[in-house]
């Protein structure tokens, strides 16, 4: 299971299973990359 990503802007998320990962992660991305938008399958490839 992958619960760890870091955003290229230096930003780390943990989640406590992917759900929760994908979920910080997107609400990251809305707060300071307005305009990406990642699904699911791109967030979960890039973690860890």
């Amino acid at each position: 299971m992958k619960t760890r990503l870091t955003c290229p802007c230096g930003e780390t998320m943990v989640g406590t299973d992917e759900d929760d990962l994908v979920a910080k992660a997107q609400a990251h991305l809305a707060e300071q990359h307005e305009g990406r938008e990642y699904d699911r399958d791109m967030i979960l490839f890039m973690a860890t």
